[in-house]
Order: C-alpha cells, then structure tokens, then sequence
C-alpha cells in the first residue's frame, strides 16, 4: 500500500512538471494571435513591425478595430487590445503613434512569446507565501492607472481625429482650387476655339490683299494677340495642376 501510494505521488508530480514544461514553451493565445497580425504582410499599412524590428506599430486604429481585430478575438474593441498588451509587459514607446514594445517580442524571434508572461503572474511567484488579496490602497491605485491609461487612449484618439480634420479640410480646399483652375482652362480654351474659327472665315474675309497675301489690319493683331495671351495663360494654368 506505502508503495502504491508513493508511485501514486510520484506520477501527479510528474504529470504536474509536464503540464508546467507544456506551459512555460507555449506562448499565451493573445500573444500568438497578435504576433500573426504584426508578421502578416498583408496588413502592413495597418499594422506592422517598426524600422529595427524591436516593436510594432498600429498604424490605422479605426481600420485595425474593425477589420483585423474580429479575425482573431471575440471583439473589436482597440482599448481592450491595449489593457490586454499592458497585461503582458508591453509599453508604449511613442506620443504621435501608437508604437508598443517588449523586450521578448521581436521581429524574427517567435521562440522568445514563451517567456513573456502576464504580471499578475509573476506577482504570485515572487509572493507565494502571501494571500492573494488586494489591500484598498493598491486597489485604489490599480484604478488611478486604469483611469490614467483610458484617460491618456481617449486623448490620443482625440488628436488622431484632430489630425485627420485638418488633413480633410486641406483636401477639400486643394480639390476646391483645382475646379477652379480646370474652369479657367476651359473658358481659355473656349475662347481660342471662338478665335481660330473667326480666322477660318475662308472667302468671308474682307482684309485687303497685297500681291495675293491678305494684309493684317488692327483687328487682326489684336485677335493674333489675344490668342497669344490665352495659350500663355493655358500653359500657366496646365503647369499649376500638374504640380
């Protein structure tokens, strides 16, 4: 009986390192799913690793919420995306973007996801002697930091539309003088076309002759003037659009 009831110890104990080794060399879901993302380059102008390769870089918020996040997880929400990055250890490295870095997620280096863990894990290693429970004070400060970090995504997100307006408002304004100039193109070419069919009068053309050759007169030059300005004009205003 001692016996079988060592053998028995022995085996949960072995069973028990085994599911642990399983655990330490596989990488968390959300870390996998979000490695795929960041690695697909499909999707680089949403979402893609930085220049050295050492983070990555959300470059469309809206687009990555509604497109790529629904792909992988059970929501399309960008703020949960980014408490749950704050979970594992991620920082954000950048104010004019959303930049997020870990030590163990790098271009190339899929092997290291296993070493990344949730904090609150690492917290009840390094206090296994201690009751898990939070005393009011540090439960006080985890919502303090909670509303910090929402406080700080709403304003970035503010800025991003901030951006985007006045990016809209300079489109607008350019589409709005490129009508125009387009107009003024069209009205010179209007105009020349008007001209050059007065100077097809053929045999209606009552200029005096000199050895056979029509003489110009006053009008003539006037008309040949104009005809000059309304193709310097033209070629201003072709030049302008084309820039």
């Amino acid at each position: 009986m001692e016996s079988t009831a060592i053998d028995s110890n022995n085996n949960n104990n072995s069973n028990k390192g085994l599911l642990e080794y399983a655990r330490k060399s596989t990488p968390p879901p959300f870390l996998l799913k979000t490695y795929m993302l960041v690695e697909d380059p499909v999707t680089d102008h949403v979402i893609s690793w930085n220049d050295d390769g050492t983070g990555f870089v959300v470059w469309q918020p809206a687009e990555f919420a509604c497109d790529l996040l629904p792909t992988l997880f059970k929501h399309s929400n960008f703020s949960s995306f980014v408490r749950q990055l704050n979970t594992y250890g991620f920082r954000k490295v950048a104010t004019s973007r959303w930049e997020f870095c870990n030590d163990m997620f790098r271009k190339g280096k899929r092997e290291l996801l296993c070493q990344i863990r949730r904090r609150k894990a690492w917290s009840n290693k390094q206090q296994p002697i201690a009751p898990i429970q939070a005393t009011p004070q540090e439960f006080e400060e985890d919502q303090r930091s909670s509303s910090t970090s929402s406080s700080s995504e709403y304003s970035n997100l503010i800025d991003e539309n901030k951006r985007l307006k006045k990016e809209n408002c300079a489109l607008s304004s350019e589409l709005t003088s490129m009508k125009k100039k387009c107009k003024e193109l069209l009205d010179l070419v209007a105009k020349y076309a008007h001209l050059e069919k007065e100077d097809d009068g053929g045999d209606d053309d009552e200029r005096p002759k000199l050895f056979g050759v029509r003489l110009e007169v006053g009008e003539e030059r006037e008309r040949k003037r104009k005809k000059a300005e309304i193709r310097e004009w033209a070629t201003i205003l072709l030049a302008q659009s084309c820039k």
